[in-house]
């Protein structure tokens, strides 16, 4: 692998650039994904909506941020990395202040879809297509770093903003995380993302026919049997998190476990990412990416054979907690390991709006195949079936692509 940067002295390597890239990942999942849960309460009490019109926001923002997804990975992809991600930071540090003066339905919708807007440029996916261009020999790893810190944003942001709405109220608490945003985040990303390289050329799956365009790609089966993985795992992933304590509730749990073992998925989270950073170095990297999602619907079947019984409920949050913070690292390299590293932004953002839609519906999803009758038995069907198509499907690309490079 080559490529064809324009460095500088100021160039970090890959430990160090990864540590500081991560700061504003913390900080950016904590201020919005996360604390939607906490401000969800009051603004229905202010603004007198349903519990289902408060919800709307949050899928509005997501469908907001699959619609941004592909201008923003091939604007990076074209190098211009460093103000994408730093006015992404503005623009959301100018949003949640102006969420913090939200007195209509309507000025509640705009806001989200305004922070939807600015998370397609900040989360996950630009960062890891920024790494992959960067580190080009080694962007699994330095995605690895990368994650360890955005693992524990709801562990260190759903009680920071609580206590600050607490203190302050939940207004003037939107105020602290824009400045967050316009002192830790914005700044960070302008410093690190300077001297971008230029391009990154090609030495993936289908080298021997050199494809010449995003286009090209589509046109072979790697880049779909993917998008399907991806889709089906996001939205296991999303469906989970908004039935969680409901779920564990049925299982027979105490209150207080209820509440301790949603809380302790980051943690377990970014432990399968430690675990995954540590000996990695000694498993082939193609085998850990088959066996890795399995432990998704390992969780779900322990369930399903345990009867949501305690032990059951602890083994499936477990499995659920490692394997879905490993699969955020194989759903991040994937496409530039089986399909291209010179287009992974634009080919991932293709993704954004399918993969917006999947976890705008998912949880709806759960929620209708629960009964009184059955609890959640078939919903979790569904999830088994949903998570073991989409391993498949990551198996079958996987084969595909190793099999064009013999």
């Amino acid at each position: 692998m080559r490529y064809s940067p324009r460095l500088s002295l100021r160039t970090l390597d890959l430990g160090p650039f990864s540590f500081w890239l991560s700061l504003p990942q913390l900080i950016t999942w904590g201020s919005v994904f996360y604390t939607f849960s906490l401000l969800m309460t009051p603004l229905e009490a202010e603004l007198g909506m349903s519990r289902a019109e408060s919800s709307l926001a949050f899928s509005l923002a997501l469908l907001a941020e699959g619609l941004m997804a592909y201008g923003v990975g091939r604007w990076i992809d074209e190098g211009r990395e460093r103000w994408v991600m730093t006015l992404g930071s503005l623009w959301i540090g100018v949003g949640l202040v102006g969420h913090s003066f939200v007195t209509t339905v309507a000025g509640f919708y705009a806001a989200w879809i305004w922070l939807g807007l600015g998370t397609a440029a900040t989360f996950y996916t630009p960062a890891f297509a920024v790494v992959t261009r960067r580190f080009p020999q080694d962007f699994r790893r330095a995605i690895i770093t990368l994650t360890f810190l955005g693992g524990l944003a709801s562990t260190v942001f759903i009680p920071l903003f609580a206590w600050w709405m607490d203190l302050w109220g939940w207004r003037q608490a939107l105020w602290g995380l824009a400045a967050l945003q316009f002192l830790i985040c914005a700044p960070l990303h302008a410093w690190l993302l300077q001297d971008a390289p230029l391009k990154v050329l090609e030495t993936t799956s289908h080298d021997k026919v050199q494809p010449a365009s995003v286009r090209e790609h589509l046109r072979h089966a790697p880049f779909w049997l993917l998008a399907l993985f991806m889709v089906l795992m996001m939205s296991v992933t999303s469906a989970l998190p908004a039935h969680m304590i409901a779920l564990l509730q049925e299982s027979g749990l105490s209150p207080a476990w209820v509440i301790a073992i949603p809380a302790a998925i980051g943690v377990i989270q970014v432990l399968g990412r430690l675990v995954l950073f540590v000996f990695e170095r000694y498993w082939d990297v193609h085998a850990a990416n088959r066996w890795i999602p399995t432990l998704i619907p390992a969780g779900v079947l322990t369930l399903l054979i345990g009867g949501l019984s305690p032990l059951a409920s602890l083994v499936f949050v477990l499995l659920y907690g490692l394997g879905n913070g490993m699969n955020t690292i194989v759903k991040g390299t994937a496409m530039a390991q089986y399909v291209s590293r010179q287009h992974v932004g634009q080919l991932n953002g293709l993704l954004g709006l399918p993969i917006a839609l999947a976890r705008a519906a998912a949880p709806l999803t759960l929620g209708l195949l629960w009964s009184p009758q059955h609890g959640y038995t078939l919903a979790l069907w569904w999830l088994l079936l949903a998570s073991l198509l989409g391993t498949a499907a990551l198996w079958s690309a996987q084969s595909y692509a190793r099999a064009a490079q013999h």
